[in-house]
């Protein structure tokens, strides 16, 4: 039976406002205050902050950049040796990223050969019969052939058939082997391009020149849009140490950020630097740190063998991150954050309805007034009718 009369008065009844004037203090000031805070709203932040009148599109973007920098370094190894930007930055292009190298471990002039393993759980050995013929785990450094080989005076491994000598990679150098790369120069070319508003600009203004552009090196306070950074003034700016980066690499953002108000003038549309690591670097996370990768040169000798220079290359990844918002005014995102706006005013009305209706002293003399039940004109005229006749005298007939 509810539910009956429940989908009766689904199809059968119908409501509709009714205004009801009340005259309270109380509840007056809610309204005019619930409605001056959705005016704040749609004026302060829809249309002041956010710019809820302009149509708004995302940077498109392209990035190259440039490397500058010349160090020595001398060790006992390979000599007095000039480094140049050829040698640490690896690749030489990269697609908006850029690896310089600041440490380094060198294995000379290997070649292809029969040698002892690198010493460790999985390679020690005292005899021939603890060595398997053919076996390769992920850390070999080549395929073992069955015979256990002196390694030092003391200890014997696993021979392996590999690039002689085989690489020790245990001891990591310290201080970094590049150092001096903190003093190194990045230079960033970024050109940006938004395409509903057909706007394109770079990140060389056009009130730099080419003197300007050889002398200057980005400074947040004294030279913000000097596209020339030093490498430590990048790690710096992001709260770290560069020295103590360099021993092991990491991994760099240089962000620029292209937000532009294209009502006003183009001149205003210029890039922010920012920097942060994006690696992590805590004493939570002390399993393999920082970030390194191998590489080799190969040459080949006078008597046609083939040897190389093994490289395991550490160093800082610098990614340039881009991104941006351009806005412009427009009437159709204008008339949409007008009509929200007005639409919200009826929050206001919801909500006196709810403090009257339920939190007033006289919420029931309040509801009596604000709801009129009314029924059907139809079935109140033929009930009425019902009644007169039942009230009325019977009629008697009459002689004449």
């Amino acid at each position: 039976m509810a539910l009956c009369g429940a989908l009766h008065s689904f199809l059968f009844e119908y409501d509709t406002p009714r205004i009801v004037l009340i005259r309270s203090r109380k509840v007056g000031l809610i309204n005019r205050a619930v409605q001056l805070g959705i005016l704040a709203y749609v004026i302060g932040w829809v249309f002041l902050w956010e710019k809820g009148y302009q149509e708004t599109d995302s940077v498109v973007s392209s990035v190259t950049t440039k490397v500058k920098g010349v160090t020595l370094t001398n060790t006992s190894t390979s000599g007095a040796r000039i480094w140049d930007v050829a040698d640490y930055v690896i690749p030489p292009q990269g697609e908006n990223t850029v690896f310089v190298m600041t440490n380094a471990i060198l294995t000379l002039n290997q070649s292809q050969g029969h040698c002892p393993e690198l010493p460790d759980d999985q390679t020690k050995c005292e005899v021939k019969n603890d060595c398997v013929p053919g076996y390769v785990s992920t850390h070999s450094s080549g395929i073992q052939t069955g015979e256990c080989v002196p390694y030092n005076s003391s200890i014997k491994t696993c021979e392996v058939f590999a690039w002689c000598p085989v690489e020790n990679d245990y001891l990591v150098p310290k201080p970094a082997f590049l150092r001096e790369a903190e003093n190194f120069t990045l230079l960033v070319k970024n050109n940006i391009w938004y395409r509903k508003f057909n706007f394109s600009k770079r990140n060389i203004l056009p009130t730099i020149n080419s003197t300007y552009l050889k002398n200057c090196i980005y400074d947040a306070q004294t030279d913000p849009f000097c596209p020339i950074f030093r490498l430590g003034k990048i790690v710096e700016a992001a709260g770290q140490d560069f020295q103590e980066m360099a021993v092991e690499g990491g991994v760099m953002a240089l962000q620029i950020n292209w937000d532009c108000n294209l009502d006003r003038a183009a001149s205003h549309c210029v890039p922010k630097y920012s920097f942060r690591r994006l690696d992590n670097k805590d004493s939570a996370h002390t399993v393999s740190p920082g970030y390194n990768f191998r590489f080799a040169k190969y040459y080949r000798n006078s008597d046609g063998t083939e040897s190389r220079t093994l490289v395991k290359a550490y160093g800082i990844r610098f990614d340039i991150i881009v991104f941006g918002k351009a806005g412009k005014f427009d009437v159709i995102p204008t008339m949409i954050n007008i009509g929200s706006g007005l639409a919200l005013f009826g929050v206001a009305t919801v909500l006196c309805d709810i403090v009257v209706l339920n939190c007033m002293k006289k919420r029931y003399y309040y509801r009596e007034k604000k709801y009129k039940y009314v029924e059907d004109y139809e079935l109140v005229s033929i009930s009425e009718g019902r009644v007169k006749a039942e009230l009325l005298p019977p009629l008697t007939p009459q002689r004449f």
